[in-house]
């Protein structure tokens, strides 16, 4: 099987300008094959980095484009590399990849050059998993916080927890190397030192987790109430279609109805939900009990009451729903000037009164409770869960550092060490990274 590999990079979607990737050590003799510079330049002396015009040849046809040429080490996978330019079309893009794989290449596997990337030393785990995120992001909040990673920046905050415990550990092992020296007290010390730094700064990045979940998957928000109170209305006015029917009969929403706006950067996914209530309609009930578990897996649990029609009703929904993190709505303003001394704001879904008010209010509920979007964040669960093993480990380590004998203490901090390699890659399995870069385009 051929090193070199090859991919459309762009997409297979009609574009001006489409790229195929190349990468491995025959990149420039595929590329000698396929491409006929329009200079007195031959490609086998390409200049690296730099831009060359020509004509292409595909399967069955030439076009008219560029190529450019990245020498090891300087390229994204580490290897030699090729970019072909050609127009956009998807039958010129498709013989010109059937061009390319004809000459010496094989079609690259999901996520196969971030992963050479990663093999090669170029960018670490999480960075790769920050390429992805921002990729994948359908919102600004999405970007950032896969920017943060493919920057490395958490991997330089691991890569110094892991250097203070690697010194640490260094001075416990030469106490056990060494007992006529008499270091243990010193290297007690200094291991109680690094773990309560290190404890406290996993400790500080545990905390963002909430934060950096709802910056890159979005808030989840639960539109609840009793049948007949506008929550249909108010997702149709909120997302600005019908989205969801509207009818003057009870039970009419059955199912859940789904529907996503941006709001400041941040994608906020509602959920109008069956209105609660007792029903002999074994169907509307269904819908009632899948009410109910969106409620409890919501972020945050929009009440609607219908201002013209407030009865026990109400008071016995908000009783079951009062502990969650709740905004109580009071709708159908339009009709006439209504009290519920529960509500945080009113809002006539009809006719559209208030609504920016209500997205500030549902935004200040969930994202704007304590999160600094332009902050840092943990967005992966993985990455949350390596991080707890760590702080684990590296607690009972520090609380058992006076009196745990040496080479039982080192075996704590190791395993810490090790949970926190498992986020930059060091330590990461192979289902590990398959299974990262399996989230990957073939492209990429």
């Amino acid at each position: 099987m051929s090193d070199t590999i090859a991919a459309i990079s762009t997409g297979l979607v009609p574009s001006g300008v489409a790229v195929i990737r190349v990468s491995g050590k025959d990149s420039l003799a595929v590329a000698e094959k396929v491409f006929k510079p329009v200079g007195k330049t031959s490609v086998k002396d390409f200049e690296p980095n730099k831009m060359y015009v020509g004509e292409i040849v595909a399967d069955g046809f030439t076009d008219f484009g560029m190529c450019v040429y990245f020498k090891a080490p300087k390229s994204f996978t580490g290897e030699d590399s090729v970019e072909l330019h050609c127009h956009g079309g998807l039958a010129i893009t498709k013989g010109v990849l059937r061009s390319v794989l004809s000459s010496g290449a094989r079609i690259a596997a999901n996520g196969e050059f971030t992963r050479r990337a990663f093999m090669n030393g170029k960018l670490s785990l999480s960075s790769a998993e920050g390429l992805i995120d921002m990729i994948n992001s359908e919102s600004e909040s999405g970007v950032k916080a896969g920017y943060y990673l493919y920057r490395e920046k958490l991997t330089a905050e691991i890569e110094r927890m892991q250097n203070l415990l690697t010194d640490a550990l260094s001075e416990i092992d030469a106490d056990m190397d060494f007992p006529e020296e008499d270091l243990d007290v010193k290297s007690r010390e200094t291991a109680e030192k690094t773990l309560k730094e290190v404890t406290e700064k996993i400790s500080a990045l545990l905390k963002t987790y909430r934060g950096g979940r709802i910056i890159k998957d979005g808030v989840k928000v639960a539109i609840a109430g009793k049948p007949n109170t506008g929550k249909s209305s108010l997702l149709n006015a909120l997302l600005d279609y019908d989205k969801a029917i509207v009818s003057s009969v009870a039970g009419t929403t059955r199912d859940v109805v789904e529907g996503k706006i941006s709001y400041k950067g941040v994608n906020f996914f509602f959920f109008d939900t069956a209105g609660i209530r007792e029903s002999g309609d074994e169907i509307e009930q269904i819908g009632v009990g899948l009410s109910k578990k969106i409620t409890d897996s919501a972020d945050l649990v929009v009440f609607v009451v219908d201002g013209s029609d407030i009865s026990s009703d109400d008071e016995e929904i908000y009783n079951d729903i009062k502990d969650k993190n709740l905004l109580v709505v009071l709708n159908k303003s339009d009709v006439g000037e209504f009290f519920y001394e529960k509500a945080d704001i009113k809002v006539s879904a009809k006719e559209k009164i208030n609504l920016d008010g209500l997205k500030e209010c549902i935004y200040n509920k969930t994202v704007g409770n304590g999160i600094d979007l332009n902050g840092d964040f943990i967005c992966e669960e993985r990455h949350f869960e390596a991080l707890k093993r760590a702080y684990e480990s590296l607690s009972f380590a520090l609380s058992s550092v006076k009196t745990l004998p040496l080479d039982l203490l080192s075996v704590d901090v190791k395993d810490g060490w090790d949970a926190l390699g498992e986020i930059s890659g060091k330590t990461a399995s192979e289902e590990i990274i398959d299974n990262i870069f399996s989230r990957f385009c073939v492209g990429k």
